[in-house]
């Protein structure tokens, strides 16, 4: 999802529909039409992914971009002028973000104590570098606020595989994102429990 790369200031224009295409230079396509992702315009449906030519985007698709013609857009293109250019038809999904409905959740029924459990335990053992769902939640839990890169360290892991891992957490609404570092959500505290019994 973190390959759909939006900035913050089309959060407005999206949402009012003003901004409607996204163009992007890939050596690979990165979105998929039909899916959502979370973005730092809010979260964005694609409705249709195309491949263009630089030369076939018209002064009409740039201000549908948010540029004021085509020459600023593909000036504005990141990547070699090798790469192939896709055009994105995006949309603002209206309501809150699941995953943050899902963190916001301070109780679990047995049922779904068991469904983490079980896909917990899936990561651990799908890992290439052993189990590292309990031992990354309690340390999340006990350094709230924690630069991603010292937890790492803590843990003898490298940054970015870490901050992955973390990104598995969060999508099952165990943890939340802060300006510095991470802490538990309210679903994650319930999970955890005060003495620990529900990560072993």
């Amino acid at each position: 999802m973190s390959a759909v790369l939006v900035q913050a200031r089309l959060r407005e224009p999206i949402e009012r529909g003003e901004v409607t295409l996204l163009f992007r230079r890939w050596r690979r396509c990165q979105a998929v039409a039909g899916h959502h992702y979370r973005t730092a315009a809010g979260r964005l449906a694609v409705d249709a992914v195309d491949e263009v030519a630089g030369s076939a985007i018209t002064d009409g698709d740039a201000r549908q971009a948010g540029y004021s013609d085509a020459a600023a857009l593909v000036a504005d293109l990141r990547g070699s002028a090798d790469l192939p250019i896709y055009r994105l038809a995006v949309r603002a999904l209206a309501g809150p973000d699941p995953r943050d409905v899902l963190a916001g959740k301070s109780t679990l029924t047995a049922q779904e104590r068991r469904d983490l459990d079980q896909r917990l335990a899936r990561l651990d053992r799908l890992s290439s570098h052993g189990p590292w769902t309990a031992a990354t939640l309690r340390l999340i839990a006990e350094r709230p606020g924690v630069r991603a890169p010292d937890l790492a360290v803590e843990l003898g892991r490298e940054t970015l595989p870490f901050k992955t891992d973390v990104r598995k957490l969060k999508s099952l609404g165990l943890t939340l994102s802060l300006p510095v570092g991470y802490r538990l959500s309210p679903r994650g505290e319930a999970y955890r429990g005060p003495d620990e019994s529900g990560i072993g």
